[in-house]
């Protein structure tokens, strides 16, 4: 007896690692948390009545959508300035670059608060307060709704909430549905829009081992960056002015020169995007067998194209450096899922648990008439969407993320709008117009028309090959009619003619907007075509295969009562609990855990772009000046792994010690854990860190750049 409860403690210790959990319910976890190392409350990490960690983290964001948070970030100090990855703020440091001006390359620092730099669209929205509005979005609803009813009572109820919650403050509100729509939180954000790029290492450090070592250990990154917050001089969110002011948070982060060792503990906060932990097996055997598959294929083919464009021309290498980094990425995530779903034997795994479930549901009448149906109407829809599914993949991926030519021209559909209207109203036409300029301009300085054309005529002719004809878009048979089925001729004579392939047919059409024009443009005709097929194939699930997965979610909580359970990751702001440590991917192989400079040197390649090492760096290695940010040892770490539980999004997130000080900034995830989205696997499961003693050498001794260092409160 004694052994097995010996078991389950420690049992019950390494699941813990487990979990994103929802920062306003962290109390339930709290007895852990301290058995591995927290030392502060729970109030430390959220309180709305005082300043807790929570004001420190801000969600990353673009203004046209405040609330789609693509990466996380940290305040550091009490000027407003931000840390995040290098990844993170890639699209805005390459937006400033060009051949005079090469920022990717050389890096860019800022030494006085007026050499920073604006980023149009950029957001950092700051958390203001959650609340649990389950009770009140549910009250009125019973399971004997219908599907319908259900979703337009509970709409009803969350528009009040957000109405209520918005009202005369300037916040962003969002009710979030959690566990596939059993609970309900509200979460308030105050969001900033002046945002300013003021530091980035150069993409050899930045970006150091490149699609190589990208979601690898070990790895020698230093994936960071730095933009500051701006506020309006009264410390309200503000546009864009000169006048504005850095900042002044609620709470900063300390930040850390004391290091991480193993068995220390580490917690990570930011906005995990989206996990599936709660995926049937039939939902794993989908991203398996059809949507992972079609996705690399699709992807590898557009890689292919960018990169022997970018190899020829230091011009695209910078327009398109972001868009091959974006789409690499989850490019090599869909392989390494693909390939741990297998190794782990998920599917297995899953159809278990059916198994328990099914069993479980059968003890009484009042389960079985509640939950009886509700696998066989998830396999059910999985079965019958198979082919759908696949050629949704197909528009998301080959159509819509494939050549811009497709997606540009959506912009002007406000502007078709306008135009179609009996009789157009001037002043709208003028205001949309003036809106596309701006837009052009953007889109054009980084288009490279030969490159968009390859990717756009190889993509739509896969598409063409690889789906039935029942998918096929309108303009399909025109290619074979007109064109004879060479997607080359038609593909030369839409780049030849469109307004949306050229800058200056572009502004020559806004100069004197044509309905008729737009009508007959050829990317304009097929661009429509692809959002009518995506809308078409967007609406997969029936309203009951919804309804069921919502009842599986409810029964395995219901099933197992003494669990604690978190939601899946769905943007919404998380902390995640674990510790500082090493891990053995494969037999006869153990990984320490953290790495250093020395092995930046061991891995450098002149040769290879990936593991070019800049002169200075490789200096201050052999003169050993590391400064203050030596560890014990006088080893310059680079970074470090823990086993905290996180997801895209999380890119940029702080990683906190148990003192409540930033040691670290969470990057990537382990290749042998690719699966971890859909089944986290404890002994596997690592999140990759840049040591912030690495990002604060690199500013002070690599760049220079003193004044961001004494912007901090660094402890020792």
């Amino acid at each position: 007896m004694f052994f097995a409860a010996l078991f389950i403690f420690f049992a019950n210790i390494v699941k813990a690692d487990e979990g994103m959990w929802i920062l306003s319910l962290i109390n339930k976890n709290y007895d852990d948390m301290k058995r591995q190392g927290f030392k502060l409350t729970t109030d430390d990490i959220y309180n709305i009545n005082k300043a807790s960690l929570k004001d420190a983290i801000c969600g990353l964001s673009n203004e046209s959508y405040p609330m789609g948070f693509f990466c996380s970030a940290e305040i550091v100090s009490s000027q407003g300035l931000l840390f995040t990855n290098h990844h993170c703020g890639f699209e805005s440091i390459q937006s400033h670059s060009s051949i005079e001006h090469d920022y990717l390359t050389d890096g860019f620092w800022a030494f006085t608060k007026d050499q920073e730099l604006s980023n149009e669209s950029m957001c950092a929205s700051f958390l203001v307060r959650i609340e649990d509005v389950t009770d009140r979005v549910l009250k009125d609803v019973t399971e004997d709704f219908s599907f319908e009813k259900r979703q337009s009572t509970i709409e009803k109820i969350i528009k009040e909430i957000e109405k209520e919650a918005v009202k005369g403050t300037g916040y962003n509100v969002e009710v979030v549905d959690m566990f596939a729509g059993n609970q309900y939180f509200l979460f308030v954000f105050e969001t900033f829009k002046d945002i300013r790029l003021v530091g980035a290492p150069p993409s050899s450090i930045g970006k150091f081992g490149g699609d190589t070592d990208n979601w690898m250990w070990p790895r020698h990154t230093g994936d960071f960056s730095i933009f500051r917050v701006y506020s309006g001089p009264d410390g309200k969110p503000a546009n864009y002015s000169k006048d504005n002011i850095p900042y002044q948070p609620k709470q900063f982060l300390p930040v850390s020169l004391k290091g991480q060792e193993k068995g220390d503990y580490a917690m990570v906060m930011g906005f995990p995007g989206t996990t599936e932990r709660y995926l049937t097996s039939f939902g794993v055997k989908e991203q398996m067998e059809v949507l992972n598959p079609a996705a690399i294929k699709i992807r590898t083919k557009k890689l292919e194209i960018m990169r022997q464009d970018m190899d020829a021309s230091d011009k695209v290498r910078i327009q398109y450096a972001s868009k091959y980094a974006e789409s690499a990425n989850y490019w090599k995530y869909f392989i390494g899922q693909s390939k741990g779903l297998r190794k782990l034997d998920v599917v297995s795994k899953k159809q278990v648990l059916e198994k328990q479930f099914t069993e479980w549901l059968n003890k009484t009448p009042e389960r079985q008439k509640l939950y009886g149906n509700v696998l066989s109407v998830i396999e059910k829809s999985y079965t019958e969407n198979k082919e759908k599914s696949l050629a949704f993949q197909y528009v998301s991926e080959a159509l819509f993320q494939g050549g811009e030519i497709i997606e540009f021209p959506l912009s002007a559909i406000q502007l078709y709008q306008a135009l179609s209207a009996s009789v157009p109203d001037k002043s709208t036409v003028n205001n949309i117009v003036e809106d596309l300029r701006i837009t052009g301009k953007a889109f054009f300085k980084d288009y490279n028309v030969s490159t968009d054309k390859k990717i756009f005529t190889e993509l739509l002719k896969m598409y063409y090959e690889d789906l039935p004809q029942t998918y096929h878009l309108e303009i399909f048979s025109s290619i074979q009619d007109k064109y004879k089925g060479d997607f080359n001729r038609f593909s030369d004579e839409l780049f030849k003619k469109s307004i949306f392939a050229d800058e200056k047919r572009f502004n020559s059409f806004l100069d004197k907007p044509s309905l008729k024009v737009l009508e007959n443009d050829l990317a304009y005709k097929i661009a429509r075509q692809v959002v009518l097929e995506y809308y078409s194939l967007s609406g997969l699930e029936t309203n009951a295969a919804i309804n069921a997965k919502r009842l599986f979610e409810k029964g395995i909580m219901e099933m197992q009562p003494d669990k604690l359970f978190y939601p899946d990751a769905n943007s919404t702001m998380r902390l995640t609990y674990g510790t500082v440590g090493d891990y053995r991917p494969a037999d006869a192989v153990d990984y320490h855990y953290y790495t250093t400079l020395a092995g930046i040197i061991e891995k450098e390649d002149p040769k290879v772009d990936e593991f070019v090492v800049a002169p200075k760096l490789k200096e201050l290695y052999y003169k050993k000046e590391f400064g203050q940010y030596a560890s014990s040892t006088g080893e310059m770490r680079v970074c470090f792994t823990t086993n905290n539980d996180i997801t895209g999004g999380n890119s940029g997130s702080a990683v906190i010690n148990g003192n409540g000080e930033l040691v670290g900034i969470a990057f990537d995830g382990n290749w042998e854990a690719m699966s971890g989205d859909i089944a986290y696997e404890n002994s596997l499961q690592k999140c990759i860190n840049v040591d912030i003693r690495y990002v604060l050498f690199v500013i002070d001794k690599y760049a220079g750049a003193k004044n961001l260092i004494d912007e901090m409160k660094l402890v020792k």
